[in-house]
């Protein structure tokens, strides 16, 4: 019988480096179990490289791994564990292209401003690799979210520390949204009573049209909707929030999701620049224009433009930007050591990351002075704005949460086969004048249509009826193992979500229900009643669509484990398979800057060894390995020790970092394997390692804490060079060893 595979995705920053130091140990510690391990490369850079072959020496490509894996998810063998990924800004696609053309990749530049159908069509093949590109490929199932129990006892025996306390005296803090003209009042939907290939197209004022994109598939049951931004009163919001923080004397900051969302958010950024710098950049604005200079890449863009201007003029603009400040709300920073602002890079401001903590810092973020102020979180469409607002009402009103009591709220997400992508994709237009975007049918039936004016942001999306069944019946599933509530996240007045609650309504009788607490919600009022148990020291599922799936399970996993890289990401796929995911990757950039500078990467893996117990039990229910058994059990055992031990990375230099936590792991691992009973062969093969390991385990830490401190090289960022990299992720010579002699 051939073996069985597991497929471990190397990706991006951090997460790309841990798999260096733990892959190694994984290899060795499963050898001769029937079970293999392959590394598939699905790096920014490696996702350029294999989208862009043409000019590549042999040696350079490789295989199309994103694909490959996409097509696998599509089968009952799919066993994958997928590590958090860069969701490329276009600031980063052009960054990751100059590293790989430095080090000799022949890869087209990108053409930022096209001039004619060739780099039309360039421009429209590097689209595949920016924002969301991978998550909508692997996950062909919905996603079951939560922390292990393991972990959860862990983090309430021991509280992490970032907590902060509203102030008594009150907080000028507060979460402001668009009161109207946003996505939200315009969505409109409907569900397609029969399959038909849609076209949307774009009707001017003169009765022109011109179509947008054709030919999408649409089956029997599927939803679809469609909204529109309006970029006037988005513009007018922005304005008023920036009068509100100076009155105030409040920070102001920009919450939006510019790498999952990728056309529809950066646009909505870039506006927020264009008003905060209005008078400096509309004083300039034909110099910038010429210098192709890109306000919806931020300020930065903008001031990097300015180096192809002469000196003079280069120094008078960055004097009219530096005079805007002196009539302009601080901005909150994302780096104030070297100025960078919340409007600097959209990639910078996920509010997924950046919420959470708002509400961990006491409605604070911190100002150019490098200390935390209050306050105004600007997220424009009321959406999901509401819940954030909920949260941070609730935490000013009665105190901040205490993560040694709270109790956990899990996720049931919507998001197989592509279910509710919004703004990221080919469906999301800019538009180019005052008309109407219509989504018409083949037989030229009008199936929703929404009245634009110039440069508004109009976005389709779908989500297909087999994964909202599928949805329910994992929500209900996940009710009766826990006994929690589970409470679809769903507002009525939106018109999405009034179609997916009819779906709720149809299916959820086909389903066991009894003594189940399942209930529909509002957002805002979904939030309110799990704050509620969560003080109570109660456990909560919040079933939602992909996108409050996305925020909800960084902002609880943040405030209850101190990250959301310590949560357990199953996703069971429609075919049979099972993507694991191990976390999330916020903040990954950090960690690396860290390790460059002071030889420390806090990474916690925590997330890859969970999602390693379930991948290792489904091929236990699918080929009966009993080794599988012995390897699931024994580091489920080896993760509680761990935790129990406190062998997670610390966050200062010369402390344990993830390579420490690593050998914990394997020395944990090995002990437990070196005394089960159930497979004498593993016994005998791990008595000697766990007995050397546990004999040299003040030499090998000694080693390793001997490699901080100094700046090191890993020999790039979207390409490290792996022979450095992994020498600076394996530095203890003693643990190389004993593991390489398996």
């Amino acid at each position: 019988m051939k073996n069985a595979k597991i497929t471990w995705t190397y990706t991006d920053e951090a997460p790309a480096l841990a798999t260096l130091a733990f892959l190694p140990i994984l290899k060795t510690y499963i050898k001769g179990s029937g079970i293999d391990v392959d590394l598939a490369d699905i790096s920014l850079a490696g996702r350029i490289i294999a989208n862009f072959p043409d000019n590549l020496t042999e040696d350079q490509k490789i295989p199309d791994w994103l694909t490959i894996l996409g097509e696998m998810a599509l089968t009952d063998e799919a066993n994958i564990i997928k590590l958090p990924n860069i969701s490329a800004s276009l600031p980063q696609l052009q960054a990751a292209i100059k590293e790989l053309r430095e080090k000799g990749y022949d890869i087209p530049e990108y053409p930022e401003e096209p001039k004619n159908e060739a780099e039309k069509a360039l421009q429209a093949r590097f689209s595949v690799v920016l924002g969301s590109a991978v998550n909508p490929v692997l996950r062909e199932g919905n996603s079951d979210r939560r922390p292990a129990a393991s972990v959860k006892k862990f983090a309430q025996k021991n509280p992490h520390k970032m907590m902060r306390d509203w102030p008594e005296s009150g907080s000028k803090a507060q979460v402001t949204h668009m009161a109207e003209k946003d996505f939200y009042s315009s969505e409109k939907s409907t569900t397609m009573d029969k399959a038909s290939d849609v076209k949307i197209e774009f009707l001017d004022r003169d009765g022109k049209t011109t179509t947008l994109k054709e030919n999408l598939h649409l089956i029997e049951g599927e939803v679809i909707d469609t909204a529109v931004m309006n970029v006037a009163a988005l513009r007018q919001f922005y304005a008023e929030q920036i009068q509100e923080a100076k009155k105030n004397g409040v920070l102001l900051s920009l919450h939006l999701k510019a790498t999952m969302m990728k056309i529809s958010d950066p646009i909505m950024f870039g506006h927020c620049v264009s008003v905060y710098y209005k008078e400096a950049l509309e004083k300039h604005q034909d110099t910038l224009q010429e210098i192709g200079a890109n306000v919806n890449n931020g300020l930065a863009d903008v001031l990097e433009k300015l180096n192809r201007l002469q000196a003079d003029k280069k120094a008078e603009i960055e004097a009219d930007i530096e005079a805007v400040y002196e009539n302009q709300p601080d901005l909150a920073m994302v780096d104030s050591r070297h100025g960078i602002t919340n409007l600097h890079v959209p990639n910078n401001i996920i509010v997924d990351a950046s919420m959470p903590n708002v509400v961990r810092d006491g409605g604070k973020m911190w100002n150019k002075n490098d200390e935390l102020e209050d306050c105004i979180a600007m997220i424009p469409d009321r959406s999901y704005a509401t819940m954030y607002k909920e949260i941070l009402e609730n935490t000013k009103r009665l105190g901040q949460f205490d993560p040694s009591t709270m109790g956990s709220v899990s996720n049931v997400g919507l998001m197989a086969q592509k279910a509710e992508e919004y703004g990221s994709h080919d469906k999301t237009f800019e538009a180019s004048g005052e008309g109407t975007i219509r989504v018409v049918d083949e037989a030229g039936t009008i199936l929703l249509a929404q009245t634009v004016e110039m440069g508004d942001i109009f976005r389709m999306c779908q989500a297909k009826d087999l994964p909202i069944r599928d949805w329910i019946k994992l929500a209900v599933k996940r009710a009766k193992a826990s006994g929690s509530p589970a409470i679809f996240w769903l507002d009525g007045n939106r018109g999405h979500d009034a179609e997916i609650i009819k779906k709720v309504n149809q299916y959820l009788p086909e389903h066991d229900t009894s003594g189940l607490n399942i209930q529909i919600m509002k957002p805002q009022e979904a939030m309110k009643f799990t704050l509620e148990r969560i003080r109570r020291g109660e456990d909560t599922i919040s079933v939602t669509g992909n996108v409050l799936r996305d925020y909800l399970t960084d902002l609880f996993p943040i405030l209850e484990l101190g990250t959301s890289a310590r949560m357990l990401s199953i996703v069971p796929l429609l075919e049979g398979g099972g993507l694991f995911e191990t976390g999330a990757g916020g903040s990954a950039p950090k960690h690396v800057q860290q390790l460059l500078k002071e030889g420390h990467t806090r990474w916690d893996s925590l997330g890859e060894y969970c999602a390693l117990v379930p991948s290792l039990e489904l091929i236990v229910e699918n080929t009966k390995n009993d080794k599988a058994v012995v390897l699931a059990e024994t580091l489920d055992f080896a993760i509680a020790k761990y935790l129990e031990n406190g062998r997670l990375p610390s966050r200062k230099v010369n402390e344990i970092d993830n390579r420490g936590s690593t050998f914990y792991l394997a020395l944990y691992w090995a002990q437990a394997l070196a005394a089960q009973d159930k497979d004498k062969l593993m016994q005998e093969r791990f008595a000697p390692v766990a007995k050397s390991l546990e004999e040299n385990e003040t030499k090998i830490t000694e080693e390793l804490l001997a490699a901080q401190g100094d700046s090191v090289d890993i020999g790039g960022y979207y390409i490290p060079d792996i022979k450095l990299a992994a020498k600076v992720m394996r530095p203890s010579a003693t643990f190389c060893a004993i593991i390489d002699a398996m």
